[in-house]
Order: C-alpha cells, then sequence, then structure tokens
C-alpha cells in the first residue's frame, strides 16, 4: 500500500506579480488605532516643517509691527524707540522712528508669511534687525540687566528670547539659501 499525501492546493497565478505593501498601508494594519493619528501628525509637521516655522515667525512679526502702529500698545515700544534713539544719535524723531520700526517688522513679516521672492529679501531684513535689537543689551545697559548681577532685567528677557526667532531663521535660511545646491526634485518639491 502506498502512502499519498495531499500537498495543499495553491490559488492560481496568472503570472502578474502582486503589488508591494505600501508603508502606510502596512502601518495601518499592524499599528494600534492609539499610535496612527501622532504618527500622522508627525510626518505632516515633518513635510511642511520649515513652512511651518517661517510661517509662524511671519506672523509673530507682523502683529508686533503692527503694534507698534498703536500709541503705547506694544510692551516694547519705549525699549525700542530708546536704542533706536542712541543707534541713530537723536537724528531722528522718535515717532519716525517708531513708524519705521513698525513697517519694517511688518514687511518682514510679510516676507516670511509669503515666501517665494519675498523670502530672502525678509531673512536679510531679520538678520540686520536683530543686530539692532540685540545691540540694545550693550546700548541700554542700566535697562537690560539687573544691577549687581549678570541676570537680565524684564526688557532684558524680552530680548535674549529672540535667539529662538533667530534659530529659526538661521534654520529656513540655511534651507533657502542652499536650494541654488540641491537638484530639483521631479514633483516640484524642495
Amino acid at each position: 500500500m502506498s502512502s499519498h499525501t495531499a500537498e495543499p492546493s495553491l490559488p492560481p497565478t496568472s503570472g502578474v506579480p502582486e503589488p508591494p505593501v505600501k508603508k502606510r498601508q502596512l502601518e495601518r494594519v499592524t499599528s494600534p488605532p492609539a499610535l496612527r493619528l501622532p504618527r500622522r501628525l508627525a510626518e505632516l509637521v515633518d513635510t511642511h516643517a520649515l513652512t511651518l516655522l517661517r510661517t509662524t515667525v511671519g506672523i509673530v512679526f507682523v502683529g508686533f509691527g503692527v503694534l507698534k502702529l498703536f500709541p503705547s500698545a506694544s510692551p516694547a515700544e519705549q525699549l525700542a524707540v530708546d536704542a533706536a534713539t542712541k543707534m541713530t544719535l537723536g537724528l531722528v524723531p522718535e515717532t519716525v522712528l517708531l513708524l519705521s520700526l513698525a513697517a519694517l517688522e511688518t514687511a518682514i513679516g510679510i516676507g516670511l508669511i509669503a515666501g517665494r521672492r519675498l523670502l530672502r529679501p525678509a531673512l536679510v531684513a531679520f538678520f540686520l534687525h536683530m543686530g539692532g535689537v540685540f545691540s540694545t543689551l550693550f546700548l541700554l545697559p542700566d535697562a537690560m540687566w539687573q544691577p549687581h548681577s549678570p541676570a537680565p532685567t524684564m526688557e532684558g528677557q524680552y530680548v535674549v528670547k529672540n535667539v529662538v526667532l533667530v534659530a529659526v531663521c538661521l534654520v529656513v535660511a540655511a534651507h533657502e539659501w542652499s536650494r541654488e545646491h540641491r537638484p530639483r526634485r521631479p514633483d516640484g518639491a524642495g
């Protein structure tokens, strides 16, 4: 008597290979639902990180610039006027200085938000403006630093926190100025 074992039957193949399972489809199957949303959000933020950084700094600048158009609305108004007065040796009236700062900050913000052809001039103006902002730490030491202490005053903290904006714009500028050395992607991104 011969023993015969049956082989499992395989579905017929049509000769066409099955498409590979996409990474996202695989994640949907293998990831618990609680992890899908954070992962998708992280992908979205990663994809649009530079635009997000550029736009949020732009919004901050437009907001601070517009505040300077209204008398006493900006908490940094007097500080900015005092520093700009020292920088211009008192030759420019305070009203003109304040309106100029308002226009400059608003223009920088609009350039950052709009991007495209306005981005590079906005970044140059931003870094020049930050040079002026940080100079207040030396031009107005009594207003910037607590007496007999290396700790900044509230006004000094207002200036020092701008290092975050500088870091953000350094990242945006590095990406923008390295674009001409990167090959264009076929999908138009980057």
